[in-house]
């Protein structure tokens, strides 16, 4: 028996594993001890995934619709020229941005990238990811405040914290291993403070719970900070030396007075006192957030309003502080400085003559031919397809039909294409029910690249069983595409994933995520690199935990953090007299990921799964609309849609609110096409519903 270490590509902690092979043949499955983000545990999720070792089966080629709608199956070299035809085809005759892609944050780094250089370098047109849909608020704080998308902490700092502040966030069920280092905080007296509408598993486990009002998150914020400042509870010489526009802040914030915060969050002034107070007694404050402050209209400034407070309080940059994003996916980080779609290579804008020097000259290739402006964002693609506009569409790794918000809208623009090439490890997702080609690809037990997680650090996927006859990686499928369509030389020095991650890492010299001191060969049974890394500088960085901004310098071109901030907005989908009530969306349980694509064929979790799309109820509202536990309603939305759900009823949500688990399609469903201005992230959170009870018999 030998032992294969690699890395869980669920969530974005990304734990090491060990995976046992007999005869190619996973036998068991061990955490990996030792290693500085799990040590020894993970969650159900990494523990089976086992189960996908006979997802791809041999014999494993793609498909091609015919006119009458079956499939023909195809060689890989068939299927990779009919698609580069049918790419060139589209463009010759509607022009260059008429075909698009979307990636996942669950593909490799290697992946990311070579997806980029054929659609955005080659094809010149328009990739997005689904990280959109989850970090694309984080990014744009990030680099609005901190001058790059760089979020500075290390998992240790759970651990080192004296006052953890959970803001929009559950990780005892989204990110259980997270969860587990905070409960492993040894630090006396440390407090767990938990700030969201519903009182979630988290909340249940908390010192402090403030369930404000949905969407009123920013305002919360601008309170506070208003009584730091009226209290004096600041950082004066982090403030001076560190930052800019605090004096511009500062009287900004006096217009959201105690009262006025209370009013509009639902707490009461002693509640909102009791925080500002909690916040200022801790000497090493630590703010974590994710989705729930992610996912909404006026997502980015609600971020940056988390990073003020850190800014003004001087938490960050030391041990158990930070304003610190919760990533999603195991590689949205990746996808984030390596995907080649909403910056270069490493980061750096497409129209800085540097950049586009300094990349062209390490790709090998003719500066014209690298993408000359950010991609269009998510929902941009998904309406130009409806407009008529986008006529080929290729999506990797990702389920759209079910996970976009209003996913109707997919739906309709699916039906519309005349090319829809879904590249997956299921043919059995949503959104391969109306594609025109399906490229089967193998699962990560049977593929090689790399990863980076939630706090930079960047770890090993290595096989661990062999292939199938006729199967292949999602690099692969990328790479035969670019051959078919005539890339030639433009591909030279992309042969492998060991080869695109040396490219990378060159990509990425002098950048803040630099990697050059990475090497693939070192990645491999290791304990992960956290970047920036640095070529020659081995020494000086050889901590394993390690965090930004110590010196208190930032990526900005003063090297100073900014305050940024702007006038809470008026919510652009408001209750009303026929939708009276909310319906807030988020994680059910532990085993379940996602759109259930994956965690649907562990069979210990399906079990325990409940089959039908549900929702929360507050007991007291059920009581009023004679509604009993494990009854269905249909729930009506202000986008114009409907759904049923079974009840499930709980005290652990507001009177007026109702919530859905994201894994039934159901749930987006409802959910309306409304974006944050800056990061175009959907707001999936805060859906004004009204709901009939379903009659039996």
């Amino acid at each position: 028996m030998k032992k294969i270490q690699s890395t869980c590509n669920y969530c974005a902690i990304d734990c090491n594993l060990d995976f046992y092979v007999e005869d190619d043949r996973v036998i068991k499955v061990v955490p990996t001890k030792g290693y500085p983000v799990n040590d020894g545990f993970c969650c159900i999720k990494g523990l089976s995934l086992d189960k996908q070792q006979t997802t791809v089966k041999p014999n494993s080629l793609p498909k091609i619709r015919q006119e009458d709608g079956s499939f023909n199956t195809v060689s890989w070299e068939e299927g990779f020229q009919y698609v580069a035809n049918k790419l060139k085809e589209i463009q010759e005759k509607y022009g260059q941005e008429s075909v698009a892609g979307i990636s996942t944050g669950q593909l490799t780094l290697e992946e990311f990238a070579v997806f980029g250089h054929v659609m955005r370098n080659f094809l010149q047109t328009n990739v997005d990811g689904n990280t959109r849909l989850c970090m694309a608020t984080a990014v744009v704080a990030h680099k609005q405040s901190y001058g790059f998308d760089a979020p500075g902490y290390t998992l240790q700092d759970l651990e080192l914290s004296d006052t953890i502040i959970f803001i929009g966030s559950n990780p005892v069920v989204a990110h259980p291993i997270l969860w587990g280092r905070a409960r492993q905080n040894q630090v006396p007296g440390h407090k767990i403070i938990v700030i969201d509408p519903r009182k979630s598993e988290t909340a249940m486990n908390a010192d402090y719970w403030y369930g404000l009002r949905w969407r009123s998150d920013l305002l919360l914020l601008y309170t506070v900070a208003n009584q730091l400042i009226e209290k004096d509870y600041l950082d004066h010489k982090f403030i001076r030396e560190h930052t800019e526009k605090f004096e511009e802040f500062r009287e900004f914030v006096k217009g959201y007075t105690l009262e006025r915060g209370a009013e509009g969050s639902g707490l009461s002034r002693e509640q909102i006192l009791e925080l500002v107070e909690l916040i200022h007694q801790g000497k090493r404050v630590s703010f974590w957030w994710t989705m729930g402050v992610n996912q909404g209209y006026e997502a980015v400034r609600t971020a940056q309003a988390i990073i003020n407070l850190a800014l003004m309080t001087g938490n960050i940059g030391r041990p158990g502080t930070g304003a610190n994003s919760i990533t999603g996916q195991c590689n949205a980080m990746g996808s984030r400085v390596y995907s080649n779609t909403a910056v270069f290579y490493g980061g750096g804008d497409f129209t800085n003559p540097a950049r586009r020097e300094r990349i062209a000259q390490v790709l090998g290739v003719d500066e014209e031919m690298l993408a000359k402006k950010p991609t269009k964002t998510y929902n941009q693609i998904i309406e130009g397809i409806n407009a008529g506009e986008i006529k080929g569409l290729w999506i990797l790794c990702t389920n759209p039909r079910h996970s976009w918000v209003n996913n109707e809208t997919f739906a309709s623009a699916a039906k519309k294409l005349e090319l829809f090439v879904v590249q997956d490890i299921y043919d059995s997702i949503e959104s391969a029910e109306d594609c025109t080609v399906f490229f089967p690809v193998v699962p990560g037990l049977k593929k090689e690249g790399t990863y980076i997680n939630l706090e930079r650090r960047l770890s090993a996927m290595r096989p661990v069983l062999s292939r199938g006859e006729n199967e292949i990686s999602d690099y692969e499928a990328v790479v035969g595409v670019g051959k078919a369509l005539g890339m030639g030389d433009a591909l030279k020095g992309w042969e492998t994933p060991r080869d695109c991650f040396n490219l990378m890492r060159e990509c990425s010299r002098n950048m803040p995520c630099d990697i050059t001191g990475v090497t693939w060969e070192a990645l491999g049974n290791s304990h992960g690199i956290q970047w920036p890394y640095p070529e020659g500088r081995k020494e000086e960085l050889s901590g394993e935990q390690r965090r930004l901004y110590e010196d208190g310098n930032f990526f900005t071109p003063s090297k100073k953090a900014q305050f940024v901030f702007e006038e809470v907005r008026e919510n652009p989908l408001p209750r009303t007299e026929e939708f009276p009530y909310i319906l807030n969306t988020g994680r059910g349980s532990v085993g379940q990921w996602h759109t259930q694509s994956r965690t649907r064929e562990v069979k210990f979790v399906e079990d325990v799964s409940v089959k039908k799309a549900y929702l929360y109820m507050n007991a007291e509202l059920a009581k009023e609309n004679d509604i009993q536990e494990m009854d269905d309603i249909q729930v009506f939305s202000a986008n114009g849609q409907n759904a049923v759900f079974t009840v499930k009823l709980t005290d652990n949500v507001g009177y007026e609110e109702l919530y859905a688990p994201i894994h039934y399609i159901q749930c987006n469903k409802l959910t309306p096409s409304i974006y944050d201005p800056y990061s175009k992230e959907p707001s999936y959170k805060a859906t004004p519903v009204r709901f009939l009870k379903v009659l039996k018999g």
